[in-house]
């Protein structure tokens, strides 16, 4: 264990951009999903 009490920030638009990154491809792959189930139970 180190005591160093050295801290770190991580800049917010590089926080966003992260989440963006993921955030996006996850709801296109949610709103896919709903699509193609709601044609299974509305024919």
């Amino acid at each position: 264990m180190s005591t160093d009490d050295t801290t770190t920030t991580t800049s917010p638009a590089l926080v966003t951009l992260a989440w963006l990154l993921v955030g996006i491809p996850l709801a296109y792959g949610l709103w896919q999903t709903l699509v193609k189930a709601s044609a299974l139970f509305t024919g």
